[in-house]
């Protein structure tokens, strides 16, 4: 049974508070705040091929939904929001999130539902890692990035060897994130950028006292 609300209505109501690359946070009306229409809101953003994290903030009337860029865009997670919202429960059993709580979907509920199946790290990274590549096989730019990552999902890997790869990947994340940042400001007025560069020299001591305690074990 869906909600007597006009889809309509309520759509005119979101708006979009913040925006940044692969983020974008917007506000409800309470109407969208109950937990039965938070947990079909959260359900419809999750089938969006890129969206990885949507998180309902009821207290502040928040919506904040993660996505990969290069596999959706913002319009098209504002399609999959404004769908969902003639999806939507009755009332009858709308039941407001409390003060505080958030909604999201929590690793103890996906162990749950495969009912003791019990994944290890390593097959669960086999299987992102795997799903990257399909990704990036659609940009041809990445090519060449994807043949060297690909030995590595032909073979058996390690914990370690997936936790070094993914301590690249988010290094190099965070470097093409703040590239225009590093060049045009924070090398310019290093001073002014002090604590930037602190940070990254901390995360670069951080990162290399790993890798070093990894080799002598």
């Amino acid at each position: 049974m869906t909600s007597t609300a006009d889809p309509d209505a309520l759509s005119r109501q979101i708006l979009v508070r913040h925006r940044e690359p692969g983020h974008v946070r917007f506000a409800l009306p309470a109407e969208l705040c109950s937990l039965p229409a938070a947990r079909t809101i959260e359900a419809a953003l999750r089938l969006q091929d890129g969206v990885y994290r949507v998180t309902i903030h009821a207290a502040e009337h928040k919506l904040s939904v993660f996505y990969d860029e290069h596999a959706c865009d913002l319009h098209a997670v504002a399609r999959r929001l404004f769908a969902a919202l003639g999806e939507l429960p009755a009332g009858d059993d709308a039941r407001v999130l409390a003060s505080g709580d958030a909604l999201a979907t929590p690793a103890s509920a996906a162990k749950k539902g495969r009912a003791g199946g019990g994944l290890n790290i390593e097959a669960r990274a086999r299987r992102a890692l795997r799903r990257m590549m399909q990704a990036m096989a659609r940009h041809p730019q990445l090519r060449g990035v994807q043949a060297r990552v690909q030995p590595i999902l032909e073979s058996a890997l390690t914990e370690k060897a997936i936790i070094n790869f993914l301590n690249d990947l988010l290094a190099f994340y965070l470097i093409r994130v703040h590239w225009d940042l590093i060049t045009q400001r924070w090398l310019r007025e290093p001073l002014k950028f002090r604590y930037a560069w602190l940070t990254i020299f901390y995360l670069v001591f951080l990162l290399v006292r790993y890798r070093k305690s990894g080799d002598g074990r």
